[in-house]
């Protein structure tokens, strides 16, 4: 246990100087070499095999499938439907933007894909209607780690594989907390939304209303089909997850060049560039963090974290909100997957001890790293919703905060205390006994 903490705290401590992953997770598995004699050899070798699983296929074809969409014009169509409803309600742009990064996070199952696609796009229309521009970027930016949640979720995926756990059961365990995050957000907005200089749309005739809402309704029928078809697929038993998010592909690319007339050969090859960078990236990762992450398994760390904490205390409620910090925690120094792929081993056994079923664990698991993802130090996303929003770090910080704090907060722990916010729906499609 001496040699795991110590590689933890190299671990850590590479991450808080803003060492590249793949270095800082070296490190801590050279250490175990040297210190525990762990075989690097045995290691890779086990790492290379786990990583050729076909189940990891489908989380770059959904990174591929939400680069095409973003670049596409899917986005727009999406974003402009949703305005004819609310759009002349005020703070109802904020809502459009909540409810649109759910919706675009059920495509994509990306935070950054589905801020890639809605910032460039609603963070100006927001300014120009008299929100604070910090203040559009954060909603924006927080809204986009629904993708995390909104199934189908790449997140879900990583879990599901690591713990042997039913990826649908994963899906479908975060999507109510996904839909009461975005409902609480756009409560939120409409409640702080009073206090702004707001330009609001003229109020057209009934007549008029209906025809926009029929002319959107029409631009928008291509895009709303891609959940549909993706969805069904899945929850239909008529594709596994890979094959769905193959299906998101070959869908995106004629609705990107000759509906939506968005996608170019530039863009097209600079996109399929770029997914293809990202998922090296990614995949590298998950190798490092994987063997990490085994090398702590075959040292018997999990049991030796279940006995430590049961020495501590027994009360599941204590447990969980112990649970919970280290989840938050890990979120703000490590992206979404290396969270899943590292802790997910280590503290199943423990939850499962308490009574914890593996599918609700997926739904706390998913929200903590999601809500982590935007919460500095590390904060990939609410950095690119900075640089996407031209915003300086203070401008967005205090806003986020009360997002996170207002709308994440209270979903976490009815999450971790009410067992069926994350198992009824898997029990419903009879995922569970």
């Amino acid at each position: 246990m001496s040699f795991t903490l110590v590689s933890l705290s190299i671990l850590v401590f590479l991450l808080s100087l803003g060492i590249p992953l793949p270095f800082c997770f070296g490190a801590a598995l050279m250490y175990m070499n040297l210190a525990a004699d762990v075989s690097m050899k045995g290691m890779m070798m086990w790492g290379l095999q786990q990583i050729l699983s076909p189940v990891l296929l489908c989380a770059p074809l959904f990174i591929f499938a939400g680069g095409l969409m973003s670049e596409s014009g899917i986005a727009r169509s999406l974003l402009d439907y949703v305005d004819s409803f609310v759009g002349r309600i005020r703070g109802g742009l904020g809502v459009v933007a909540a409810v649109s990064c759910a919706i675009i996070g059920a495509i994509s199952g990306s935070g950054l894909t589905g801020l890639a696609a809605t910032g460039p796009i609603l963070i100006p229309r927001m300014a120009e209607r008299g929100y604070p521009r910090g203040y559009a970027a954060a909603l924006v930016t927080d809204s986009s780690i629904l993708g995390l949640l909104i199934p189908p979720s790449v997140v879900m995926v990583i879990y599901g594989w690591v713990t042997e756990t039913s990826i649908l059961a994963c899906f479908l365990s975060t999507l109510i907390p996904g839909l009461m995050i975005t409902f609480l957000f756009s409560v939120i907005n409409i409640i702080l939304a009073r206090k702004f200089p707001l330009v609001m749309d003229p109020e057209l005739p009934p007549a008029e209303r209906r025809a926009d809402k029929r002319k959107k309704f029409r631009a928008a029928l291509p895009a709303l089909l891609m959940p549909v078809i993706i969805l069904g697929g899945i929850y239909g038993g008529i594709m596994t997850p890979t094959e769905a998010a193959a299906v998101a592909v070959v869908y995106s690319i004629p609705l990107g060049f000759w509906v939506y007339k968005g996608l170019t050969w530039s863009n097209f090859f600079r996109v399929t560039k770029d997914s293809a960078s990202a998922v090296g990236t990614i995949l590298l990762m998950i190798f490092c963090s994987l063997m990490l992450s085994q090398t702590y398994v075959m040292l018997q760390v999990p049991q030796e974290i279940v006995k430590t904490l049961f020495g501590v205390t027994e009360s599941k409620v204590l447990l969980l909100i112990l649970i919970n910090f280290m989840l938050f925690f890990l979120g703000m120094i490590v992206n979404d997957i290396t969270g899943v792929i590292l802790v997910a081993p280590l503290l199943l056994p423990l939850v499962v001890a308490i009574g914890v079923h593996p599918v609700q664990f997926a739904a706390i698991i998913g929200v903590n790293l999601a809500m982590g993802g935007v919460t500095p130090p590390y904060a990939s996303i609410l950095y690119l919703g900075m640089r996407i929003g031209k915003v300086e770090f203070l401008d967005i910080l205090k806003p986020a905060m009360t997002f996170i704090l207002l709308g994440y907060v209270p979903v976490v722990f009815l999450v971790s205390f009410f067992p069926e916010l994350s198992l009824f729906l898997p029990r419903v499609m009879g995922l569970l006994k």
